[in-house]
């Protein structure tokens, strides 16, 4: 058993994760997430009693679940069916329909349905790929799905039109189609918003048709007060509900509450089951009402519903940001974006129309908003949705998630806090982008590349000379440099944020500059920029021509060092090449032969004679390099202040006089500080390419000295063996 339980804790955590990353990813289940959890265990050992009193007991199990939903959410004589899956119970609500408009279809099945073709018709503000599952599940083509617009004039842009939704049905009936049933939103996925539950209930009984309602408004039935438009909902046929969600209940199924009076359909459909078994599903449901109290879950959805209003009070006070709410005083779900026009009605009035592209950088901004905000308050639960006219928006639903996730009050009030610090950086990398893009273009050396899904002030490359270099060659060099050039980018004490962009889908070779705030200087980023790439490629050069340089001097050197050594065995004599002959001639009368050696000369590419050096002795006694000079390409700044930042200087504590000439002398500094930095970057590349000469040539000496040292070697090599042949 202890091997076992190892086993699935292994298998749920993983063997290398810590207990913080463990502690971060499981939620936190509290006593009435204990009780849910105990209604499978129970439900597992209530199985094997016997038939007669397990009848007895789901029985009555089932009747006090149906009981309190039906009360809690204001709905009369309704049946409940509990289902994993919250689209399980719409489609047999689909089957219920169709078993009750067609009366042989139990008998001749799809040729009843051929006869007539069925229309199931559903907003197209519902929740992704209900259609397919409804139509592959009911094995009906997609043809008996209808997808019904939104309002584009009036009303809200996530409702039903319903006059349109009136003019789609009377197409149908006119064509031989029989409506069947419609699917009516409390709440979309997206927005939060409730269709017109009332019209389309009296849509749906003029033409016959079965009216289901689903989303998360449902859930503020339970409270004492309850807008007109949700509370419609209470007089439609079906409706589902996702309990576990609402209050916070780990593995508790859905419901869905129905009204029907003929029980042998219901059973055909498979809305209710004679397996005493299947009734067991609401039992870890039952435990936690039980445990949670009618006032426990009313005062949940009112604890969320309080979120969502004081986040929205509070949006209401904060610039450049929109908000799509339908109801302004009682809406469980705020979706919020940034925008990037300006807060002035007159400027809205005169600005155009949105282009394509403002519409994509404008998604892009407010993805990154909801990401930052969902990191740093994860508690809060807010997440990114995708709506088909506002675009990318940042939505907070406290009934889905403040019961799992904790959410306080204080939470909502960092959300805000944190959406005050964001919105600055916003704007100004929003201003500051197409001035960073015409500073680019008009460097040289520097290409401007057009991201717009890249969150930043913009993505910029260093394009390398190729000097008619192949492709593949250029490509690497490229490569190489921009890889530099974000290194060194990264190592300046600044508040940038410099990348390679995103994993996939991004630019290659390319460096992408993040989020900016309001004191960045852009003409001497892009100068840095330049002045780093202009750098790296010259060193890059440099390194390239010398490696050539000493490969020939080298070449070269060799060729002198055998011609030298042919000179001192004609200077030497034959006579001293003997072994024993040339041993007693160099004792009687020794010869004195200077070390011939060569020395290369980067600054002249020359090949240069060592006999200067060593008749000197100055040999490995040459003076210091002086030190290397800092950059100093970038202008004065002020002690503390980090690169790119503009200096706010402010004269409010002088007098005018004063203040003039203090700008002048500023103005006077800066010219100053300008021509000794253009000074100083000449001296940095004339000390950086004569200290890469002095160690190339030190290797240089190094090699040839082994040149020479092998080539006595060699000559003494041979006089041992013409001795040993004598």
């Amino acid at each position: 058993m202890v091997s076992i339980l190892q086993l699935v804790q292994n298998l749920m955590h993983g063997e290398e994760e810590d207990e913080s990353s463990q502690s971060y990813r499981l939620q936190n289940v509290g006593e009435q997430g204990h009780m849910a959890l105990l209604g499978h265990s129970l439900a597992a050992y209530i199985s094997v009693l016997n038939r007669e009193r397990l009848r007895n007991l789901t029985t009555r199990i089932l009747s006090d679940t149906t009981l309190w939903l039906c009360r809690l959410f204001r709905y009369e004589n309704g049946s409940a069916y509990y289902h994993e899956d919250d689209r399980e119970g719409l489609l047999k609500v689909c089957r219920l329909v169709i078993h009750s408009c067609y009366e042989d279809y139990t008998v001749e099945g799809f040729n009843v349905l051929y006869n007539k073709q069925p229309v199931i018709y559903i907003s197209s503000a519902a929740r992704t790929g209900l259609g397919q599952t409804l139509c592959s599940q009911l094995g009906l083509p997609l043809s008996c799905m209808c997808r019904v617009p939104c309002n584009t004039m009036f009303g809200s842009q996530h409702q039903m039109d319903v006059a349109l939704l009136d003019r789609l049905i009377k197409d149908d009936i006119e064509s031989g189609k029989l409506p069947l049933l419609l699917v009516a939103n409390a709440g979309t996925p997206g927005a939060g918003h409730t269709d017109k539950l009332g019209r389309l209930k009296e849509l749906c009984e003029q033409y016959n048709m079965w009216l289901h309602v689903e989303g998360v408004n449902l859930a503020t039935l339970a409270l004492g007060y309850v807008s007109s438009s949700v509370l419609a909902a209470t007089k439609c046929d079906s409706m589902t509900l996702t309990l576990g969600s609402w209050l916070g209940l780990p593995a508790v199924p859905a419901v869905t509450l129905y009204r029907h009076e003929d029980p042998s359909l219901s059973l055909a459909a498979g809305l209710t089951s004679s397996q005493p078994v299947e009734k067991l599903r609401a039992l870890p449901l039952w435990l936690s009402l039980q445990y949670l109290g009618h006032d426990g879950i009313v005062e949940r959805i009112k604890h969320a519903s309080q979120l969502s209003q004081r986040l929205l009070e509070n949006l209401k006070n904060i610039d450049f940001i929109k908000t799509s709410v339908e109801d302004e005083f009682s809406s469980p779900v705020v979706v919020f974006k940034f925008s990037p026009e300006l807060p002035n009605i007159d400027q809205m009035l005169h600005a155009g129309p949105i282009t394509s592209n403002e519409r994509h950088i404008s998604d892009t901004f407010n993805q990154w908003l909801g990401e930052q905000l969902a990191q740093l308050v994860p508690a809060s639960g807010v997440d990114v949705v995708e709506l088909e006219d506002e675009g990318t928006c940042v939505r907070f639903s406290p009934l889905l998630t403040s019961a799992v996730l904790g959410t306080e009050v204080q939470d909502v009030d960092q959300l805000v806090d944190c959406l005050k610090m964001k919105i600055p950086i916003l704007t100004c990398t929003l201003q500051l982008r197409e001035e960073f893009e015409q500073e680019v273009k008009r460097t040289v050396g520097l290409s401007y590349i057009e991201d717009l899904s890249w969150p930043g002030l913009g993505v910029v490359r260093y394009e390398y000379n190729s000097d008619g270099k192949n492709d593949d060659k250029q490509e690497k060099e490229a490569e190489k440099i921009n890889t530099g050039l974000l290194k060194k980018l990264n190592e300046l004490e600044s508040d940038l944020s410099f990348s390679l962009g995103p994993e996939f889908g991004g630019e290659k070779n390319c460096v992408y500059i993040g989020m900016v705030t309001e004191d960045l200087d852009v003409s001497e980023l892009v100068e840095t920029i330049a002045a780093t790439g202009r750098e790296i490629e010259e060193n890059s050069r440099l390194l390239e021509n010398m490696t050539e340089v000493v490969r020939k001097g080298i070449q070269e050197a060799q060729v002198q060092l055998q011609k030298a050594n042919e000179e001192r065995l004609l200077e030497e004599g034959l006579l001293r090449q003997i072994p024993v002959v040339g041993s007693v001639l160099n004792w009687f009368s020794p010869f004195q032969a200077s070390p011939k050696g060569r020395t290369f000369n980067l600054t002249a590419g020359s090949l240069e004679s060592t006999e200067p050096t060593y008749v000197s002795k100055a040999q490995g006694t040459g003076t210091t390099p002086p030190p290397t000079p800092t950059p100093s390409r970038i202008k004065q700044r002020l002690p503390g202040q980090k690169l790119f930042k503009r200096s706010l200087r402010s004269s409010d504590g002088f007098s005018e006089t004063s203040s003039v000439s203090h700008t002048d002398d500023l103005e006077k500094l800066e010219q100053r500080s300008h021509s000794v930095s253009t000074a100083q970057e000449q001296g940095i590349v004339e000390t950086e390419k004569a200290e890469q000469q002095n160690e190339i040539a030190q290797v240089t000496n190094d090699n040839t000295e082994d040149l020479q040292s092998q080539k006595s070697g060699n000559d003494g090599t041979k006089v041992e063996e013409q001795e040993s042949l004598r």
